[in-house]
């Protein structure tokens, strides 16, 4: 059984129901029945951020909701150092570089999201997948 790493991107549109992009990130896991899909404690500060800010206890219980099946994967030093030669290589955001530094230390078989300079400098490991 492998492992798929979800941006924090691809969690926010779970959470809020989004109109557009919601639907089709549930329907392309439930393509894959027989994989854990994965995040990082850096995917729950990134989707916790807006609704902490506003207060708003409501969307704060809906992350709590969606982040429970998945599994939480650790960020130990090494994948701080990983994502540095990341970003000195590839120009990626701090951030950006610590989910695929992340997925690559657990050897997820794949990290999903929706931003192409992650899945341009990761050299096949992150999937751009909505279209």
């Amino acid at each position: 059984m492998g492992l798929i790493y979800l941006d924090a991107c691809l969690v926010i549109y779970l959470a809020e129901r989004h109109v557009r992009w919601g639907k089709l990130v549930a329907d392309a896991m439930d393509e894959f029945p027989d994989v854990d899909f994965v995040i990082s404690p850096l995917v729950k500060l990134e989707c916790l951020v807006v609704p902490i800010r506003r207060a708003d206890l409501v969307v704060q219980r809906a992350f709590a909701d969606v982040f429970e099946p998945f599994g939480t994967l650790a960020m130990p030093e090494s994948v701080y150092l990983q994502a540095a030669q990341l970003r000195a290589r590839f120009g990626l955001k701090t951030p950006d570089a610590l989910h695929l530094a992340c997925a690559q230390h657990h050897r997820c078989q794949a990290l999903w999201t929706n931003d192409n300079r992650l899945a341009q400098a990761s050299h096949g490991l992150a999937r751009k997948i909505l279209k």
